[in-house]
């Protein structure tokens, strides 16, 4: 039961570093000329959400990435 506790408090981490990543990323892109002037807040939400969407999939990427080399012992066993 401990092993679970650990993986899910390492997938969340997961997840949040990677959206943070992608946060801090996505600050490189200049939208600026794609926003229109009375939509600031909007655009700020569409950051948010996107970094969400682009963090947590490369997080799962990575997490099923590791779980499946792990698993991949299984296929040399007897």
């Amino acid at each position: 039961m401990n092993f679970i506790g650990i993986q899910a408090a390492g997938t969340l981490l997961s997840h949040i570093i990677f959206i943070l990543l992608t946060f801090w990323a996505l600050q490189a892109v200049r939208v600026e000329k794609v926003i229109r002037k009375q939509h600031v807040n909007q655009a700020k939400v569409l950051y948010l959400f996107v970094s969400i969407a682009i963090g947590y999939l490369v997080s799962s990427f990575f997490m099923e990435f590791i779980l499946s080399s792990q698993n991949l012992i299984f296929l040399f066993e007897r």
